[in-house]
């Protein structure tokens, strides 16, 4: 993968007197994490919305009546269907508000399962139910990463 030009380079892997041409890519797929030549999050955030809205989904069709007092939409919500929109979000972590806009649009979605809260606002939604933006969730992320750094906690090597 070539990241940062387009120049067209080509590698070669040998082994002993055997040499084999490397075919470039645009996009690479490691541990489940998207990463393109552009370094851009968009093909993620399109997996992980398309995940996790089959997940809703499969609750709607199975959970014919959700209420707002029922724990059981919190329970799945948190436990089904935002661990597709932040596994491993301080990598591939959106930037630009069109892709922060896909993966908003299923916690709308999920919010939008319970039919006495679809007159509301989605901040309504999201107070009512005792959840938080994901918005806000990823920069909690980012601020519990950067003071495990800081104080030693994660073990990074600068190398």
């Amino acid at each position: 993968m070539h990241i940062g030009h387009s120049f067209a380079t080509e590698y070669y892997m040998t082994k002993g007197s055997l040499s084999k041409k490397l075919e470039s890519v645009q996009e690479e797929r490691d541990l489940g994490i998207i990463v393109s030549s552009n370094l851009k999050s968009l093909q993620q955030c399109i997996k992980a919305a398309a995940t996790a809205l089959r997940v809703i989904a499969v609750v709607r069709r199975n959970f014919k009546r959700l209420d707002v007092n029922d724990f059981s939409l919190i329970y799945i919500y948190k436990t089904y269907i935002r661990p597709y929109l932040e596994y491993c979000i301080q990598r591939w972590s959106p930037y630009l508000a069109k892709y922060i806009e896909v993966l908003v649009r299923v916690q709308k979605a999920a919010t939008d399962s319970v039919p006495q809260l679809r007159k509301h606002s989605y901040a309504d939604r999201l107070k009512v139910l005792g959840l938080t933006s994901l918005k806000e969730r990823r920069e909690r992320g980012d601020m519990i990463k950067v003071y495990k750094i800081l104080t030693g906690k994660e073990h990074i090597d600068s190398r």
